[in-house]
């Protein structure tokens, strides 16, 4: 085999092997994460560059101890803390998880709608709205499972267009290593709430249920029940690891973007994503913006499917009815039920006033309360012997899940006092 082929055919494999990992680092820059980037950037300049470097093992930690629970126990988060944890722990998380996913839907949605008016301004907002609802439904509902980890796996190629938006415009490399490796805070409520944001829509509880039951999904696809052996655990990992790096150089890109090109300009507040790609085009050109406009639809399609299954799969495991993707809408009626609820509601968000902004404050809000709670349990089922047998943490894992922990609570003590006192 020539070294082409070679190199080909190394290439061929290694994409195969990523799946679940991939898929959920993608979603979690969603239109409503790309709001809350380009706002850090426009606000701060690079100031917050950093988040990108300090997120990533932190993130990839947690998600990487969701995706072993999903494989050792052959169930998603939920199924694993109703067989082991008091029912009211449940109850809370699910109480928490439905209104804040809704409105994550429902401004994701808003988000794509106003994108697709500004890529095409004689249509409403509205329309597209309802379009990409739809558009959505019904490929969750009638493409199997594979189909669709298939789809999400390819549309994350979408998402590289923001790795090429910032050198579009001329860049102070200097100053950019500067802001990279040097961690910058200041001290003023704006600032620290900024911070707040950005933890909060990096390190979402949907996503840690997510990871868990799609790993169980892909268990299920591959019709056979896997020995959680060293390798599978190894090749588990590297995934999740991919998925992680891969989300965070999307955000550092993005903050880079409207760090530099925004921020420089005087414009230092973006409530939206259409606001951020509007601005974008009288500064670096017609490509930026229209790069950056396609790649939020992008996001909202690989994020919507993964917020809705998280949701219904959170709700259907609860009640202990039939779930999956895998399966068709007859052999789970429930699951996909949900799904379209999920959908109708976060659209519905369009019509009741509740603004993308607030909704986007409010599920930071929740989320700031179930993170801390959720990575507490989580950690506690890790290091379980019961539960996990010889897969429990290493002693790595578990420093970056209890520094994720500590800076989660921080987090939320400080969203809830910023709120407070606002």
């Amino acid at each position: 085999m020539s070294p082409k082929k070679q190199k080909s055919s190394k290439l061929s494999r290694f994409w195969k092997l990523l799946g679940p990992g991939l898929v959920t680092g993608a979603s979690d820059d969603d239109p409503s994460g790309i709001a809350t980037y380009s706002q850090a950037g426009a606000a701060f300049g690079l100031s917050t560059l950093w988040t990108s470097i300090v997120a990533f093992p932190l993130m990839a930690s947690i998600q990487q101890m969701c995706a072993r629970i999903g494989l050792v126990t052959s169930m998603g988060l939920t199924g694993t803390l109703k067989k082991y944890y008091p029912k009211p722990v449940l109850y809370l998380m699910l109480v928490f998880s439905f209104p804040a996913i809704v409105m994550n839907i429902g401004a994701d949605i808003a988000g794509m709608g106003a994108v697709g008016n500004l890529l095409f301004p004689s249509i409403d907002a509205t329309y597209f709205s309802v379009l990409f609802t739809i558009l959505l439904l019904g490929l969750i509902i009638y493409l199997p499972y594979h189909k669709i980890a298939m789809t999400l796996k390819y549309l994350c190629i979408v998402m590289l267009v923001y790795f090429i938006v910032p050198f579009l415009y001329k860049q102070d490399l200097l100053e950019i290593i500067k802001a990279t490796f040097i961690p910058e805070i200041k001290f003023d409520k704006n600032f620290i709430a900024i911070l707040v944001a950005i933890l909060g829509t990096t390190i979402s509880p949907y996503l840690f249920f997510w990871q868990a039951s799609i790993e169980v999904e892909e268990m299920r696809s591959n019709k056979k029940h896997l020995i959680v052996d060293k390798k599978v655990v190894h090749t588990m990992n590297q995934d999740v690891d991919f998925g992680m790096t891969f989300s965070g150089l999307v955000m550092y890109f993005i903050i880079l973007t409207t760090g530099t090109v925004l921020y420089q300009a005087g414009i230092h507040q973006i409530d939206t994503v259409e606001q951020a790609a509007m601005a974008l085009k009288p500064l670096a050109g017609n490509l930026a913006y229209l790069l950056f406009a396609i790649g939020v639809i992008g996001t909202g399609l690989i994020a919507i499917p993964v917020l809705s299954g998280s949701i219904s799969y959170i709700i259907t495991e609860t009640f202990g009815w039939k779930q999956g993707l895998d399966k068709k809408f007859h052999e789970a009626k429930a699951f996909y039920i949900i799904i379209a609820i999920s959908l109708i509601l976060g659209l519905s968000l369009n019509y009741v006033g509740i603004s993308p902004i607030k909704a986007l404050i409010y599920t930071a809000i929740l989320y700031g309360l179930t993170a801390p709670v959720l990575i507490a349990i989580i950690l506690h089922i890790s290091n379980n012997k019961k539960i996990m047998g010889s897969n429990v943490n290493g002693k790595m894992t578990n420093v970056l899940g209890f520094i994720a922990l500590i800076i989660m609570t921080t987090a939320a003590g400080a969203l809830i006092y910023l709120q407070i006192n606002e």
